[in-house]
């Protein structure tokens, strides 16, 4: 498959698997886009392939899930050394 057609099916597979929004699942493979994650995929025609794609949307979808609880626990620090104050 096209590197496009590629990139289309990680957010198909997000919105499916992950019950994402459109929006979520576009934002989620555009930001892995813009972090070169992809770089490889773009270079290497056997790296596209839909196993592999249901491979890149799982661990973009972790990874995603992971950025979420850090911020969650930072925000909580954080209320909690207001309170401490």
């Amino acid at each position: 498959m096209t590197y496009e057609e590629f990139l289309d099916e990680i957010t198909t597979l997000l919105t499916e698997l992950y019950d994402l929004e459109d929006e979520a699942a576009i934002k989620i493979v555009v930001d892995a886009q813009a972090a070169d994650y992809f770089v490889t995929h773009d270079d290497k025609e056997e790296l596209r392939t839909f196993a592999q794609a249901k491979v890149e949307a799982a661990a973009l979808y972790q990874a995603k899930q992971n950025k979420n609880q850090t911020q969650r626990k930072q925000q909580l620090r954080q209320v909690q050394k207001k309170k401490a104050l």
